[in-house]
């Protein structure tokens, strides 16, 4: 437990990520309100934390004020994946944008430290591999993932701003591919969509020929990696770049988890989709130095944490599972 508890927001606290960081600050001993509008947050990702008197949830979406008295925030409120941020485009910006302008003054008139979740689509389809932060992308500000690639870069612009016109203390993250248990079930990311296909024995959809590239760091890891950027000296502001810089083909990855889990699933080719990116793969050279940040878990250990997850989930649907391969929780 800290020695100085501290009241923290957390935007988007009902989320992958987010369940995941309360979590953490809770075990760190502090107070924690988290705020979610259960757009793709899940109540059962915080469900077990209802129960503990520092934790505190409330319904509520940061395109609109929020009052209340912090000492730090962690903004990570936004659809992150494209068929949820896609889904309603002109809300997602607005969620960027509109709902960091609200943190923001939020944190000017409380002085509070604020976090931004920010991600590796603001490099957009990289022509400089891999991506350091200096890279300033290649991003097409009118396709259908501009609201959220667009939206998030606008949301550093404000940060930055912010910091520089009224002296706020920020931390600025570039988060790459993170999995994990509490993955939404049907978010359309690779290693979320090829667990739920392979353990149902579906076809394991690969798009394009699946030679793209990913790089995928483990919840526990990224959780760390924030923790120790928020710690960090007030002249550390980022952006920092989070996220495991060992690089797997998408179809590499699928034959993986299929392997994994005693699946006998076929890989389907589909058209790639538009803007979709062929590399992605953090430079985290400014993390090690600056953090002394880099991920230790390996892959297929992530992996077994993540299939038993939806394994379990799913059961608990009453779902049928194809898996011959049973791994602990």
């Amino acid at each position: 437990m800290t020695s100085t508890r501290k009241r923290v927001l957390v935007t988007g606290g009902a989320g992958f990520l987010g369940s995941h960081l309360c979590e953490r600050l809770l075990d760190q001993g502090h107070d924690v309100l988290c705020v979610d509008n259960y757009f793709t947050g899940r109540k059962d990702n915080i469900a077990h934390l209802l129960s503990n008197p520092h934790f505190e949830a409330m319904r509520h979406d940061i395109t609109f004020p929020l009052y209340v008295e912090v000492d730090e925030i962690y903004n990570l409120a936004c659809p992150a994946s494209p068929i949820h941020y896609q889904f309603d485009p002109v809300q997602t910006t607005k969620t960027s944008v509109i709902g960091s302008i609200n943190m923001l003054g939020l944190a000017k008139r409380t002085k509070a430290k604020i976090f931004l979740s920010s991600t590796s689509e603001v490099y957009g389809d990289p022509t400089v591999h891999p991506q350091r932060e200096d890279y300033r992308g290649n991003v097409n500000p009118i396709g259908p993932r501009a609201c959220y690639d667009e939206g998030k870069r606008c949301a550093e612009t404000l940060f930055f701003d912010y910091h520089r016109q009224h002296k706020l203390r920020i931390k600025v993250v570039r988060i790459f591919n993170t999995y994990g248990p509490r993955m939404h079930p049907n978010d359309g990311r690779v290693v979320s969509n090829f667990i739920v296909q392979a353990l149902k024995g579906e076809p394991i959809t690969l798009y394009g020929d699946g030679m793209q590239t990913r790089a995928f760091c483990f919840v526990d890891d990224m959780i760390e990696g924030w923790l120790r950027m928020m710690a960090a000296p007030d002249d550390v502001v980022g952006p920092i770049n989070l996220g495991n810089p060992q690089e797997i083909p998408v179809k590499e990855l699928a034959e993986l988890i299929i392997r994994m889990t005693g699946s006998k699933s076929r890989i389907e080719h589909r058209p790639l989709p538009v803007d979709d990116p062929l590399q992605r793969c953090p430079d985290i050279t400014r993390a090690r130095a600056l953090l002394g940040w880099e991920p230790t878990v390996p892959l297929e250990v992530g992996l077994e944490k993540t299939i038993a997850y939806f394994d379990r989930l799913l059961s608990e649907r009453g779902e049928k599972t194809q898996r011959i391969v049973r791994l602990q929780a």
